[in-house]
């Protein structure tokens, strides 16, 4: 498996668990650090960079026509 496959696979499980961290910390009102904003912010700045990077891999092995 590629090293750039695996990375974005890796962030976007943080994604996931910064999404659950969130979704917990809202439905039980609890006041934390980053608040329920923050995790969900989080949470997508990880997904996004998660799509970036599969599809940087993807324009990549487009044009080397692999």
């Amino acid at each position: 498996m590629e090293i750039r496959i695996a990375f974005a696979r890796l962030l976007m499980l943080g994604a996931l668990a910064c999404g659950v961290i969130g979704l917990v910390a809202g439905l039980g009102d609890y006041t934390w650090k980053l608040g329920v904003t923050g995790w969900f912010t989080g949470g997508t700045l990880l997904a996004v960079l998660s799509l970036v990077g599969l599809g940087d891999h993807y324009f990549a092995s487009k044009n080397s026509g692999s």
